[in-house]
């Protein structure tokens, strides 16, 4: 029986005007063990019919005989609030089958793999390929990486509420105006130059987003506002939706915990709690291989 854990970190993606597009891992991880044996395990907590949709396409993507396997998923990545919880069980599985199967699949293979199975990759590349990335679809999922500073702080504010991604996307207008198109295009380059240029001090005002989603999705979240005003009268660069939601995400080069006590008073009564991080620049990894 042969077993090997991944580490898969969490992201955050959108980034505000950067919807679908742009996404940096975080240090927060789900670890999934996939083994390979006949009577193994079903699947763990995000339940069996991801695992077998993964492991399908991955079996066909890398044109081998499929083969039984077990998997057992536990970690730290919050599932529904819009840290990747479904991408990191997605590619923990499929990053797991390609090295009991001898790799035959490269590590853009398997980014590949796990896009398609998101249906966008905006979560698949930094979760894959660690730091900031810029993902796109043309002719197949593509993506660039910049590594982040440890310097750059990471606040989530994570409400005790869920939001499906399929329940938020339904509420996105079918189309935005070209206005509002371009100055959401200029953000979102702003951004981009920002993280690869490790200019943060450049993240000022880039993160508004004023026709994408966050608009469209504060009947889910509310006191979305209110949190990231907060927030940036506490210290922070900015902030946006984490995803879809229901997390909350800002950036800080100056102490944390200010910015992270003034979004959970801004939430007012709803339940939530806070988590300082970093960016993690390594993306998913083998962390053990056993053999019995």
């Amino acid at each position: 029986m042969q077993s090997v854990i991944v580490k898969v970190p969490g992201s955050t993606s959108n980034l505000g005007p950067g919807f679908d597009c742009l996404g940096v891992a975080l240090g927060v991880y789900n670890r999934i063990r996939v083994t390979r044996q006949a009577d193994a395990e079903g699947p763990g907590i995000e339940g069996s019919a991801m695992a077998v949709e993964a492991a399908a396409l991955f079996f066909t993507r890398a044109k081998i005989e499929p083969f039984a396997f077990g998997c057992q998923i536990a970690g730290e990545v919050p599932v529904s609030r819009g840290l990747g919880s479904s991408v990191t069980v997605r590619l923990g599985i499929v990053s797991g089958l390609n090295a009991l199967a001898g790799s035959p699949l490269s590590r853009q293979g398997v980014f590949e793999v796990c896009a398609e199975l998101e249906g966008h990759p905006d979560n698949a590349a930094p979760a894959q390929f660690g730091g900031f990335t810029v993902a796109g679809t043309e002719e197949g999922f593509s993506a660039l990486r910049f590594a982040v500073s440890s310097n750059l702080r990471f606040v989530l504010l994570i409400p005790g509420f869920e939001i499906r991604t399929g329940d938020a996307r339904r509420l996105l207008p079918p189309e935005i105006s070209r206005r509002d198109a371009v100055a959401s295009s200029a953000r979102a380059c702003r951004i981009t130059a920002a993280f690869a240029a490790r200019r943060y001090d450049a993240l000022r005002g880039a993160f508004a987003d004023t026709a994408f989603h966050q608009p469209h999705r504060l009947p889910l979240i509310p006191f979305l506002p209110g949190v990231l005003a907060a927030a940036v009268r506490a210290g922070a660069l900015g902030g946006f939706l984490s995803g879809s939601g229901s997390t909350i995400a800002c950036l800080t080069l100056r102490e944390p915990e200010p910015v992270a006590a003034a979004m959970r008073a801004a939430a007012g009564e709803t339940p939530v709690r806070t988590l300082v991080t970093r960016a993690d620049n390594f993306g998913a990894r083998l962390v053990a291989r056993r053999s019995t």
